[in-house]
C-alpha cells in the first residue's frame, strides 16, 4: 500500500536535499532517475548534485571518485540500475577500494509490474551479501525510512537503503529487530514490508513475530532469544529472493531449528505483468502463502 500523505520516495529526496544545505560532504549522483527530484538542490549546490545520464556503471565509478575525494556521495536508482547493471563498479569502486557510499534503491522486487522485468530487482540483498562491509536497511515505513538515511548520510560506511513503494500500516524502532507479537510454537522474522502480511498470516497462529527493518548487520542475539522463549521453528519471510539470509539464521542458531524461507521464488521467472499484489500471490509472499506455511511450519 502507498500513503497518500508521505511516500519512501519524497521523504528520501527530502531528507538528502536538506542535508546537503547542512554537510559539505554530501554528494548525489543519478542517471536520469529521480534526478529532477532533486533540481532545487543542483540550482543550490551544482558542484554537489550530478546527473550522468543512463549510464549505471558510470553513476557508480563517479561515486568511487567522490568517495576517494573526500565525499559523502548518495546514488541512487531503480533496483536493477544501481545494484544488478553496475555490480562491478561497486565490487571494485567500493568495495575494493574500501571506500563509503550510500546506495538508496526503489523499485524493491516488483513494485512497479507494469514497466517489465527489467525494473525488477529481487537479487540486490543477495548480491550485496557477497561482498563485505555492507549495511543494508529494508525499512517498511517512511517514518522509518528517515530515520535510516540520516544516520547513512552522517556515516563513512558502505549503506544501501531499500526503499519501496511498499509499506506496513505502522512504523517501528529502527537498528536491532523488533518483537511484534509473542507466540510458543515458532518465530516468524518479517524483512521491512513484509510486516503487514505476516501479521494477518499468524494472526490465529501461536507464534512470535520479530520485525527486521535493517538485515546487515542481521541481529543474531534478538534471533536466539526469541527462539530459546519460543521453539526452534523459524520462518524467515523476506521481500527479495527467498531464503537470501537463511545463511544468517544458521549462524545465529546454535541449536537444531527447523527453517523455512518465504521470498521471490528462485524457480519461477514471471512473465506476466499484473500488479505486486498479484505478484506476491504467485511467489507465496501474500497472507495466504505465508500462513501455509507458517501452519506446516510449526505443525
Amino acid at each position: 500500500m502507498t500513503s497518500t500523505v508521505k511516500i519512501m520516495r519524497t521523504v528520501f529526496t527530502d531528507t538528502v536535499t536538506s542535508a546537503l544545505d547542512l554537510d559539505p560532504r554530501l554528494a548525489v549522483v543519478t542517471a536520469d532517475i529521480s534526478a529532477a527530484a532533486f533540481a532545487e538542490a543542483r540550482a543550490r549546490h551544482p558542484d554537489r548534485v550530478i546527473n550522468v545520464g543512463i549510464r549505471e556503471q558510470a553513476m557508480i565509478g563517479v561515486a568511487g571518485g567522490l568517495a576517494l575525494a573526500g565525499m559523502r556521495p548518495v546514488v541512487h536508482s531503480y533496483t536493477p540500475f544501481l545494484v544488478e547493471r553496475p555490480f562491478e563498479q561497486i565490487k571494485l569502486d567500493l568495495g575494493h577500494q574500501d571506500v563509503g557510499a550510500v546506495l538508496v534503491s526503489i523499485g524493491g522486487s516488483y513494485d512497479d509490474p507494469a514497466v517489465g522485468r527489467t525494473h525488477q530487482g529481487p537479487g540486490d540483498v543477495a548480491l550485496l551479501d557477497t561482498l563485505p562491509g555492507w549495511t543494508i536497511h529494508v525499512p517498511g515505513h517512511p517514518d522509518e525510512a528517515e530515520p535510516l538515511l540520516r544516520d547513512a548520510l552522517a556515516g563513512t560506511g558502505r549503506v544501501y537503503v531499500r526503499l519501496s513503494a511498499r509499506e506496513n500500516s505502522s512504523a517501528y524502532p529502527v537498528g536491532g529487530f523488533v518483537p511484534v507479537r509473542q507466540g510458543r510454537l515458532g518465530v516468524v522474522v518479517a524483512v521491512g514490508p513484509t510486516l503487514d502480511a505476516v501479521l494477518e498470516a499468524t494472526s490465529t497462529l501461536d507464534v512470535t513475530v520479530l520485525y527486521a527493518g535493517t538485515v546487515r548487520p542481521f541481529d543474531h542475539a534478538a534471533l536466539r532469544d526469541a527462539v530459546a522463549a519460543a521453539s526452534p521453528n523459524v520462518v524467515l519471510v523476506e521481500p527479495y529472493l527467498a531464503g537470501t539470509s537463511a545463511h544468517e539464521v544458521a549462524a545465529a542458531l546454535d541449536v537444531p531449528h527447523r527453517l523455512r524461507s518465504v521470498g521471490v521464488r528462485r524457480d519461477l521467472e514471471v512473465h506476466a505483468y499484473g500488479t505486486a499484489g498479484e505478484h506476491d500471490a504467485v511467489h507465496g509472499l501474500d497472507a495466504a502463502g505465508i500462513a501455509d506455511v507458517v501452519r506446516r511450519t510449526i505443525s
